[in-house]
């Protein structure tokens, strides 16, 4: 079976969030991090919730959800690098969540055109 590299980014971008939350939970910031980590667990759980969708309209509805929340994710880790509340750096970050946002859009795309599914 071939590699999901959208489900292997997905889920390898969670947990660099889940480890992101515990560094801000050290630096006492509670209320950003905990939207980062909603948003941005969600995206691959809706990944792996579209992957053995019953339909096409299913597939690209479930991929949308995942798009808005990396869309989600992007703004608060904006929000967040841009405010004072942390010392760690958010470049890493938010390249990865524009790598994500960029191959589920294609996915979608493609999906859309009626092109089989390409994950």
């Amino acid at each position: 079976m071939k590699d999901n590299i959208i489900a292997i980014k997905t889920f390898d971008f969670a947990l660099s969030i889940v480890n992101l939350f515990i560094q801000l939970k050290k630096e006492n910031e509670f209320i950003i991090s905990k939207q980062i980590l909603r948003s941005a667990t969600s995206i691959g759980a809706n990944v792996e919730e579209a992957i053995p969708a019953q339909s096409r309209k299913d597939f690209i509805h479930k991929m949308s959800i995942a798009s808005k929340e990396a869309r989600e994710t992007k703004y608060w880790l904006r929000l967040l690098e841009k405010s004072d509340l942390t010392t760690i750096a958010m470049n890493n970050y938010l390249i990865e969540i524009e790598n994500i946002l960029n191959i589920i859009t294609k996915i979608i795309k493609t999906s859309q055109e009626g092109n089989t599914k390409i994950i």
